[in-house]
């Protein structure tokens, strides 16, 4: 069982990779929709850009390898992929135990990189939806993780202060964007390992 620290007020979860084990899926949705222009996703390069939205991702990669992708047609090509293997998202046990245990205790939220749609579609996959009124996506914010934009707005809807919430993430870039603003990270890496296959 993960412990969390005893001095926490509220709890913020990170939803793919983290609650939901999304990750093979997002994984091969890119893999298939960038190979088409050139670029061997790699699970480095994937595991570099997590916790980043469809729309960063592909800047970024545009960015990475000088291709011209199209954001929209690209960003929909890669969410009509992971949608088709959706349903074989699985909840993450071991984190979601915590939010079982915390249900109804402590405030909780979700900040996702996720769109959504994307969102909803995996907390119903996994029966964790009843668990969180406060779903803040990458439609919500303007600036993506790193920046903790997603979090601080987690932690403003929930009522409390960044320092006193936990923030749970398997990704780098979720990770820096909780502790830029003070908040206690758990990584769930410490817990569960995802085993990605090509």
């Amino acid at each position: 069982m993960i412990e969390i620290p005893s001095n926490a007020k509220a709890l913020i979860f990170d939803l793919d990779g983290t609650l939901a084990n999304t990750m093979q899926n997002h994984f091969q949705a890119w893999r298939k929709s960038v190979s088409p222009y050139g670029i061997d996703f790699t699970v480095e390069l994937f595991l570099s850009l997590t916790g980043m939205s469809r729309w960063a991702t592909i800047e970024k990669l545009n960015e990475l390898f000088n291709t011209n992708m199209d954001v929209q047609e690209v960003g929909k090509l890669k969410g009509e992929y992971f949608h088709k293997v959706s349903h074989l998202t699985k909840e993450i046990e071991v984190v979601g135990n915590v939010v079982r245990k915390y249900h109804g205790i402590l405030p909780m939220a979700i900040g996702t990189g996720s769109t959504k749609g994307g969102a909803k579609q995996s907390l119903e996959i996994t029966n964790l939806q009843q668990y969180f009124e406060i779903v803040i996506t990458s439609d919500d914010i303007t600036r993506p993780k790193p920046d903790p934009e997603t979090f601080l707005k987690c932690a403003q809807l929930m009522n409390v202060a960044p320092k006193d919430c936990v923030v749970f993430e398997d990704g780098i870039l979720g990770i820096q964007a909780a502790e830029k603003v003070g908040m206690t990270v758990i990584d769930v890496n410490d817990y569960y390992k995802i085993k990605f296959t090509i």
